[in-house]
């Protein structure tokens, strides 16, 4: 079984990449999470975008146990408390504010918060958060972006997320302060929507062998 992070930096840590999946059908939580595991990927980051996502949640945390299942697109207290009910290891928000870091907070789940800023990573630093999600990446300045942050934030670390693919990925990966990248190439639609859980497998391994 998959050790449960207790940290920001657990999650970050789970993988070179945190898929990035949004599932309309909790039927394929199951066995997306299994393919994903089996490519050496146990991370599975499920966005609170559609209705089933919360049931997906629940599958994988009662029938996959060496998945670590965690739930994306936090966007309110309420949805970071359902998540944390249903099942999820940890949370990743697409931003942050005040309130919405004291309910993932109160939750005891590791998290990571979004920012697309110097002020709002620093705010997070005021209490005591170190590891973020940089998002929506390519559009708020990418590598460069990062980069730059190093040397007044040499504390932090990311996990960057939004435009990112298997070409741009090792170069995020090379930067210091990047713990891991989120993608949604991992599971893509067609697949998923066909069940080709081997493709996703080799997805996943390409992925579990990228250097960090």
């Amino acid at each position: 079984m998959t050790t449960i992070p207790r940290s920001g930096a657990d999650v970050l840590g789970l993988a070179p990449v945190l898929p990035v999946v949004v599932l309309s059908d909790a039927e394929a939580a199951v066995p997306l999470a299994r393919a994903l595991v089996a490519g050496g990927v146990p991370g599975v980051e499920v966005t609170l975008r559609t209705p089933a996502a919360l049931s997906a949640i629940e599958r994988i945390a009662a029938e996959v146990p060496d998945a670590v299942v965690g739930a994306g697109t936090v966007a309110t207290a309420e949805q970071a408390e359902a998540a944390a009910k249903a099942g999820a290891r940890f949370l990743v928000s697409p931003g942050c504010t005040p309130d919405l870091a004291t309910a993932m907070i109160d939750t005891g789940l590791p998290f990571l918060p979004g920012v697309a800023t110097v002020s709002e990573a620093l705010a997070l630093l005021e209490r005591g958060i170190t590891e973020m999600k940089f998002f929506p990446a390519e559009a708020a300045g990418g590598v460069p972006f990062l980069k730059s942050l190093g040397g007044p934030l040499p504390q932090v670390r990311f996990c960057p997320t939004g435009g990112i693919t298997p070409a741009s990925a090792p170069t995020y990966l090379a930067l210091p302060n990047v713990g891991c990248v989120g993608g949604s190439w991992l599971a893509p639609a067609g697949l998923v929507a066909a069940g080709d859980w081997d493709a996703v497998t080799a997805l996943a391994r390409e992925a579990a062998s990228l250097e960090r």
